[in-house]
């Protein structure tokens, strides 16, 4: 049976479980308590400004280059045949710790309000060195919630390599089925060059990702010329040398200690003119027709301007799944482009309760408090409210390093991560906190 076939069979959801207990959350609410003067935001951001006016979407739109086939496929002729995500889960080789083996400062991290109802550590051995990026599921993949047979957390991060001089950037496959030690190993993103002879570590840190049926969808940081790359998840390449080198060595492929890596199949420019944008944060829609890719920027807190939110469209056609809808010149157009006054942005989630025609946008980010806690935010063309908690009804009730926002339709969960801790919480349970 294909990879493509299994994947779009419904099976019954077997999702994880760990239950977070008193102890732990007595433990969090009481590590996290701020004071009085910690607890006050500034005035809330008020109401989405929806623009318009033709060039504010032309300023974010984005220019596709495909990686050209001959050079995949050279790589895939050298390297061998691509594995699947079933192989790199069946390897995985590290395990995530439930919340009552998470150290004090790991829970700390984890919202106050509403609090979290999953809450995973990473190893910290493996994640030593390591920042943690954007969080991605298959329930963002195909809309049953699993990749063929299997329920799948991503997770980027990335580090400043000392042997190479280069950042690398690499995401960590979670089999988050059925055990309450989810256990996990790490895949290499690289940019295949000299024809496909070679590749290249991907050097940009990774705040926005969306895997998306066969494809991820992860942003480029500011010093990178593109603002997305796409990965083909049916081309995953195992590597033959354990070495810290990344690319071809001496008898083989190496991936700085990697068994794997993931080459990308296409990039997105981002127009260079004045007011161009480029996305720092990444969602999937499936609410809208067709799918869209939700994007915003992270304007940061002490800037004066606006940050915009808006979507590209997804395609529908056959021969391009999983990628931005694209014209005949091979553009990525902008749509419903909107300003808001919230600052800061780290993770962004738009979404259409069942029965309305009522779209709302929660926004969540960094307030620029003393201990870092962040501020959940939702908002809509009328106004923005925040989850609210303790006894002061302070707005930092968020992660203390507020992540990107992956949402599950199946499950009606909101997974998110916040330093080594990877954590999901119910949607209902945002809109109950909010104020």
């Amino acid at each position: 049976m294909t990879h493509r076939g299994r994947h779009r069979r419904r099976r019954r959801s077997r999702a994880l479980r760990a239950t977070l207990t008193g102890a732990a959350l007595a433990l969090t609410a009481a590590a996290t308590m701020i004071s009085a003067s910690q607890a006050e935001v500034a005035d809330g951001p008020g109401g989405l400004k929806r623009l318009t006016a033709s060039a504010d979407a032309t300023r974010l739109g984005l220019t596709e280059r495909q990686v050209p086939r001959r050079w995949l496929g050279r790589l895939s002729a050298s390297m061998g045949s691509p594995v699947d995500v079933r192989t790199v889960l069946a390897s995985a080789d590290r395990t995530l710790r439930p919340t009552d083996d998470c150290t004090d400062a790991e829970r700390e991290s984890l919202p106050i309000a509403p609090a979290a109802t999953r809450a995973y550590c990473w190893d910290g051995a493996d994640t030593s060195g390591w920042s943690p990026g954007a969080v991605t599921t298959s329930a963002d993949a195909d809309d049953d919630g699993r990749w063929g047979a299997d329920q799948v957390i991503l997770s980027a991060w990335s580090r400043d390599d000392t042997a190479t001089g280069r950042r690398m950037t690499r995401v960590s496959f979670v089999d988050a089925d059925g055990t309450g030690r989810p256990r996990y190993t790490s895949v290499l993103l690289v940019l295949p060059v000299d024809g496909g002879r070679d590749y290249r570590p991907l050097a940009s840190p990774v705040s926005g990702m969306v895997w998306y049926q066969d494809k991820l969808l992860v942003t480029a940081g500011a010093g990178d010329r593109n603002a997305l790359y796409a990965y083909d998840l049916d081309r995953i390449q195992r590597t033959t040398a354990d070495t810290d080198t990344v690319g071809r060595v001496t008898g083989g492929w190496s991936a700085g200690g990697h068994r794997y890596v993931l080459p990308a199949v296409a990039s997105y420019e981002a127009d260079d003119s004045p007011g161009a944008g480029r996305p720092d944060v990444l969602s999937l829609d499936r609410g809208t027709t067709p799918d869209s890719l939700v994007a915003g920027e992270s304007v940061p807190v002490d800037d004066d301007r606006p940050s915009r939110l808006w979507r590209y469209s997804l395609s529908t056609a056959p021969d391009r799944t999983g990628l931005p809808a694209t014209d005949p010149t091979g553009r990525a157009g902008a749509r419903e482009v909107y300003e808001t006054g919230a600052r800061g942005i780290r993770g962004v989630l738009s979404h259409r309760a069942a029965g309305t025609d009522r779209t709302e946008w929660y926004l969540g980010g960094t307030a620029g408090s003393p201990d870092g806690r962040g501020t959940l935010w939702r908002t809509d063309l009328d106004g923005a409210r925040a989850t609210e908690c303790g006894a002061d009804r302070s707005h930092l009730c968020w992660s203390g390093e507020p992540g990107s926002l992956s949402y599950s339709p199946r499950t009606g969960e909101v997974w998110s991560q916040s330093g080594r801790t990877l954590f999901a919480l119910p949607l209902d349970a945002v809109d109950g906190a909010l104020g």
